[in-house]
């Protein structure tokens, strides 16, 4: 675990600036190299997605230095400094399997339509087997793999983005919240605004590369900043919960691959059955399936950020 003292801390003021200034610069460095350094505009999508990777690689690693700075860490040992922003080998198949399995269930809607789908598109061919639908759906996830590799969209999607995003938003700046004297629950709901100003920058692209009016360019972002929000409260919560990077990193991963979740159906009640009890058994897990205790072996030596003693 993390070398600080429970009585040690840094003020709000400087956790607060300190975190505007990391989602801020996450998103201003993207316009460094033509703004700033001058280099020619890229020629394809390609070059032009790569050159966004290393920039935010560097934005992601100054925030990790920086905030290394400002919490009041005592030991700079690799195995130390990686507990702090919650980067562990240990228990690792609990941080995939139940963060994982818990957010599906708020796409149990999604994965019903899915499947009702499939049997539907069998059924209209008259090759309703279940084995040409196992197949089927091995084929698309198959598909869907090979795209990663092969599409650069696909890698900001399922990996830079939320390897990137988690790094900077849940394990630099949860750290400098919680130290810096903000209770638990105002950090959950509080984390994510900064979280969201990383996605402004989609109302720009929005209204002057695609050509959308200014109403239109609002929804679309007021859309994915209320999204934002209400994941970012959730990967905070799973981040602070299990003391685990991990966890909100592959839930980040799944809801990217995902979309947005079918909440609702009028014309399929098996859908709307689906959703409310997926609805359900998520709010009924959420706290049993992230205690501390299956993601940590000892929960009574927490430090300022891991803040066990308060879910128990």
């Amino acid at each position: 675990m993390m070398m600080m003292e429970e009585e040690e801390g840094i003020s709000k003021s400087v956790a607060v600036t300190a975190c505007s200034a990391m989602a801020l610069f996450y998103v201003a460095i993207l316009y460094s190299p033509t703004l700033i350094l001058r280099l020619p505009p890229p020629n394809s999508f390609k070059s032009f997605m790569i050159r966004r990777f290393v920039c935010v690689a560097v934005s992601t690693v100054l925030s990790l230095i920086v905030s290394a700075v400002i919490l009041p860490i005592k030991s700079w040992e690799a195995s130390d400094l990686f507990a702090v922003y919650g980067i562990r080998l240990d228990h690792m198949w609990q941080a995939v399997v139940y963060p994982v399995s818990l957010t599906s269930l708020m796409y149990a809607g999604s994965l019903v339509t899915t499947l009702l789908n499939s049997l539907r598109e069998h059924s209209n061919d008259g090759e309703g087997h279940s084995s040409n639908c196992t197949n089927s759906g091995l084929q698309i996830f198959i598909d869907k793999m090979l795209s990663i590799a092969s599409n650069v969209s696909t890698w900001r999607n399922y990996f830079v983005a939320p390897v990137t995003e988690e790094l900077v938003f849940r394990a630099c700046m949860i750290p400098l919240l919680l130290c810096g004297g903000f209770k638990t629950y105002s950090v959950i709901f509080f984390c994510p605004i900064f979280f969201s100003l990383a996605h402004l920058n989609h109302f720009l692209e929005i209204y002057t590369q695609q050509n959308r009016s200014l109403v239109k360019a609002s929804m679309v972002v007021g859309l994915q900043l209320g999204y934002t929000v209400i994941f970012g409260s959730y990967a905070s919560f799973l981040f602070i919960r299990t003391g685990h990077l991990t966890a909100p990193l592959v839930a980040h991963m799944f809801c990217n691959f995902m979309g947005l979740p079918v909440l609702y159906s009028r014309r399929n009640g098996i859908v709307s059955l689906a959703v409310i009890a997926g609805m359900v058994g998520f709010l009924w897990l959420l706290f049993p399936v992230t205690h501390p205790h299956l993601y940590n072996d000892r929960t009574d030596s927490f430090k300022c950020w891991q803040r066990y003693s308060a879910w128990n």
